[in-house]
C-alpha cells in the first residue's frame, strides 16, 4: 500500500511538471512579455519642408514695373536760332521713349529725327550726320512702316515758343553697342515741318541739336 502511494505522487509530480512546462511554452508563443519590456515607439514622419518661396512680380498702379535707362539730352540752338530745350529718353518693353520740352523757336511743326552721329560741334549741326536708319529702309512719318529708326515725326510749337512730343520708337533701345541703340546720338530739330517726303522730309536746316549721353 505505501509503494502505491509513492508511484502516485511520483506521477503527480511529473503530470505538474509537464503541466508547469506546457503553460510556459504557450505563454510565450501567444505573445507574453516579460515585467518591465515597453512596446516600441510607432515610427514618427519626417517633418515636411516647407514650401518653396514663390516669385512676386514687381507691379505698380499701372502695371508690370519696367527695368531699363534713361538718358537725357540738351538741345543747343543751331543755324542762328534762339532754341533751347531738354529731351529725356527711357527704355520700355515697346521701344524708346522720348520726351522732349523745347521753346524759343518759330510757331507750327517742326520735324525730329535721331541723327547717327552724337556731335553738336558744327554751327549748322550738320556734325550729327544723316537720319539714324540702321537697316536702310526710305525715309518716312512714325504712322508709316517701314521708316529711319530716327525718324520722330514732328514736335507742335504753339504762339509762345513752346513746344513738346511724346512718342515711342519701337525697336530701338538705349543698350551700349547696340546697333538699334539710340545711345550716343543726336535729336534734330528742324526749321520745318516734316511731309514724309524723301529723302529726309523737306524739313529744311537745323535749328537744334542735343547729343543723347
Amino acid at each position: 500500500m505505501q509503494k502505491l502511494s509513492s508511484q502516485v505522487a511520483i506521477t503527480l509530480s511529473a503530470t505538474l511538471s509537464v503541466l508547469t512546462v506546457s503553460s510556459l511554452v504557450a505563454l510565450l508563443a501567444c505573445g507574453g512579455s516579460q515585467p518591465g519590456a515597453q512596446a516600441p515607439d510607432p515610427e514618427v514622419p519626417p517633418a515636411a519642408e516647407p514650401p518653396a518661396p514663390v516669385a512676386e512680380a514687381i507691379t505698380t498702379a499701372e502695371g508690370p514695373a519696367a527695368i531699363g535707362t534713361t538718358l537725357e539730352a540738351t538741345f543747343q540752338p543751331k543755324s542762328g536760332s534762339k532754341l533751347s530745350g531738354t529731351a529725356t529718353l527711357s527704355e520700355t518693353p515697346e521701344g524708346v521713349k522720348g520726351a522732349l520740352a523745347v521753346e524759343g523757336i518759330s510757331p507750327g511743326e517742326h520735324g525730329v529725327h535721331v541723327h547717327e552721329k552724337g556731335d553738336c560741334s558744327a554751327p549748322d549741326g550738320a556734325s550729327a550726320g544723316d537720319h539714324f536708319n540702321p537697316e536702310t529702309h526710305p525715309h518716312a512719318l512714325p504712322s508709316t512702316s517701314p521708316r529711319h529708326l530716327g525718324d520722330l515725326g514732328n514736335i507742335t510749337v504753339g504762339a509762345d515758343g513752346k513746344g513738346t512730343l511724346e512718342i515711342v520708337a519701337t525697336d530701338a533701345n538705349l543698350k551700349a553697342g547696340d546697333p538699334n541703340s539710340f545711345a550716343g546720338r543726336a535729336i534734330i530739330i528742324h526749321e520745318k515741318k516734316d511731309d514724309g517726303g524723301q529723302p529726309t522730309g523737306n524739313a529744311g536746316g537745323r535749328s537744334g541739336c542735343a547729343v543723347i549721353q
